[in-house]
């Protein structure tokens, strides 16, 4: 459950995120491909930012600053990726482009860029020591029934999003 309610967590912060960035910045974009309140590409990247951080750490024994950059990095590459494959998923399945990185100097075509990428992986330090130590607590109190509700209420987006974009 611990995971998977991380996952909502996070979907959910996502969503709070982009939708701030939006009105901050005046741009008018949707915040994922969701009628609800998620962005399921925050909470599969936290969710592996979660695993591939606690697995490295463990296992590493190395001086920690040693550790977090080679954590930094790793995650740089995997978010990169992640973010690659979801844009192309969505347009390929959803037909949707809700973010294009054309415009930067440091693009890989529209889905990823080297800045992008490198805020990700700031991101994903600061998400490691400063973040998810704090929420931790709370989503270690999230009980199971609310867990199998949010659950229920993701797959029927998702199912709904999926049938009616078609």
């Amino acid at each position: 459950m611990y995971y998977l309610n991380c996952f909502f967590v996070y979907s959910f912060l996502g969503f709070l995120f982009e939708t701030g960035v939006a009105k901050v910045t005046g741009n008018n974009f949707n915040s994922g491909i969701l009628y609800g309140p998620f962005t399921p590409i925050y909470g599969i990247g936290v969710f592996l930012i979660l695993i591939i951080s606690k697995y490295f750490f463990l296992n590493l024994h190395m001086p920690r600053w040693v550790e977090t950059i080679i954590v930094f990095f790793i995650l740089f590459l995997v978010l990169t990726f992640i973010e690659w494959l979801g844009g192309i998923l969505i347009e390929k399945i959803f037909g949707v482009v809700f973010w294009d990185y054309s415009h930067l100097k440091w693009n890989i075509g529209k889905y990823i860029s080297l800045e992008i990428s490198l805020v990700w992986g700031i991101l994903s330090i600061i998400l490691i020591y400063i973040i998810h130590p704090f929420l931790e607590k709370f989503i270690l109190k999230i009980p199971s029934a609310i867990s199998y509700l949010l659950l229920c209420v993701f797959l029927i987006d998702l199912t709904f999003t999926y049938f009616h974009q078609k």
